[in-house]
């Protein structure tokens, strides 16, 4: 079935997608994926170091995060194209960097919905809130 089909999903594929996740995200992450084994040696670790940092920290919805990694991606592709280098790309501080990019993608971070768990558990203990 293709991306975009009016044709319902089967059965099978509801309960597949309810179990692990819609699947044209996961086509896309396997999409990225590759364009990052194609970039040189170098911006390839580069990249990776992020992708481990960005797991950790960036979005726990699978398609805002498959969003952010095809940015993450076509930065460095266009780095390469360019002749950019690495340090000019993320700066003295890969950490300064990594958390500005994360900037962008706010909404489904996943130590926000952490932080709300959180505090919404506290308050339910506590009787502060409903």
């Amino acid at each position: 079935m293709e991306t975009g089909s009016n044709e319902p999903k089967s059965r099978y594929r509801q309960y597949l997608e309810v179990v692990t996740g819609p699947l044209e995200d996961k086509k896309r992450y396997r999409q990225y994926k590759a364009r990052v084994r194609q970039l040189p040696e170098d911006y390839r670790a580069a990249v990776e170091a992020l992708e481990r940092y960005l797991m950790y920290f960036g979005p726990g919805d699978s398609a805002d995060a498959t969003a952010m990694y095809d940015d993450l991606a076509d930065l460095f592709e266009q780095s390469v194209a360019s002749g950019t280098p690495i340090r000019e790309v993320v700066g003295e501080n890969p950490v300064e960097f990594v958390e500005a990019f994360l900037q962008n993608y706010p909404g489904g971070q996943w130590i926000n919905r952490e932080r709300e768990r959180l505090t919404k558990a506290i308050d339910r203990v506590t009787g502060d809130k409903p």
